[in-house]
């Protein structure tokens, strides 16, 4: 399997990632950087800063929206940009997780786009050739 990739898809007036990684750790990993990229340039984002998250839900489609969402509350409510997060599953569906980044800071971090969420248009998470694939939109 190819390390953890995202890609993002043209989708109207939304945005779709399209996520590859060897496990779901490492999809959710992938699906973090792909948020970033959304929403200012990972380079000018350091891993200052430290948060914990504790999500759980009933499958792997359901904890990848969860997660994203996740994101966009972190960002909406204390302006925190993730630069990345170490991932321990508990279960298939349960995870806990030290996200790394810092506080927005205008004059440092270019902001592109707003995500208000993620959807469950299109969503899957799949075996793909000894990993994972999965594909998630993103309502702006």
């Amino acid at each position: 399997m190819e390390p953890e990739v995202y890609t993002q898809l043209d989708s109207a007036g939304d945005v779709r990632l399209r996520l590859r990684a060897g496990d779901l750790a490492g999809l959710l990993r992938a699906a973090l950087r792909g948020f970033l990229s959304l929403v200012t340039d990972p380079a000018s984002v350091r891993p200052v800063d430290r948060i914990e998250v504790r999500l759980e839900a009933p499958d792997r489609e359901d904890l990848l929206v969860a997660w994203l969402n996740e994101l966009v509350f972190l960002l909406d409510t204390r302006e925190f940009l993730p630069a990345g997060a170490d991932i321990r599953l508990v279960s298939g569906t349960n995870l806990e997780a030290t996200l790394h980044g810092e506080e927005m800071v205008p004059d440092r971090h270019e902001r592109r786009l707003l995500v208000k969420a993620a959807t469950y248009h299109g969503l899957y998470v799949r075996a793909l050739n000894g990993g994972l694939e999965g594909e998630v939109t993103l309502d702006l």
